[in-house]
């Protein structure tokens, strides 16, 4: 008698991972990121940066439609924006930001230095970025610094948010699910995202 066909998972899985899992899971990716050479995360940060910028290119496409208000215009582009981390954390790409996360391994004693960015000597967060945004009606080059550097921090915030909530779930849905909402509230209070500004 053949033996009867193993149950499928559900669609979403609401037994998401402990904050425990998350942790251990987010420091073991952390020390391979740490330990992985420069070259082979090339096109990984390749296809991190074209993500957010098919999700930086929706954003504004939604913003333009000057018969939505205010509050509907920031979240439905925060919602659209949020197409580039599905394709950064589903595709398995690198992208800066997120990858900030390598700190809990460093935290935790996992790995015993703070792993060297390349992004750190182009000094990319000083630099203006020329750009209107539909939905910002100004120029990011006319902010205080300290201003654009908060905004950058609260959104690093909500990025290493969403990159914890998608390590929560078991399922592409799941995770798709958990980074939704920070990346639209990052989004929609206009905070900075160095990547996206690059794209911008």
């Amino acid at each position: 008698m053949p033996a009867p066909p193993a149950p499928q998972p559900p669609i979403f899985n609401f037994n998401a991972y402990s904050p425990a899992e998350i942790e251990d899971a987010i420091e073991t990716v952390g020390v391979a990121k740490a330990a992985m050479p420069a070259p082979p995360s090339f096109m990984p940060a390749m296809v991190a940066a074209g993500g957010i910028g098919l999700g930086a290119l929706y954003d504004p496409i939604v913003a333009s439609d000057a018969d939505l208000g205010f509050a509907v215009t920031r979240l439905l582009g925060g919602l659209v924006f949020a197409l580039g981390l599905v394709i950064v954390l589903v595709g398995g790409a690198e992208l800066f930001t997120g990858n900030n996360l390598i700190v809990m391994a460093l935290a935790s004693g996992r790995i015993s230095a703070p792993p060297a960015s390349p992004f750190a000597p182009s000094r990319h967060e000083r630099r203006p970025h020329r750009a209107r945004r539909a939905d910002h009606g100004g120029r990011k080059d006319s902010a205080p610094f300290a201003a654009l550097v908060f905004k950058g921090v609260l959104c690093n915030l909500l990025v290493c948010l969403t990159v914890w909530l998608a390590a929560a779930g078991h399922s592409v849905t799941d995770k798709i699910a958990g980074l939704v909402l920070p990346i639209s509230a990052f989004v929609a209070a206009a905070f900075e995202h160095s990547v996206a500004n690059m794209y911008f």
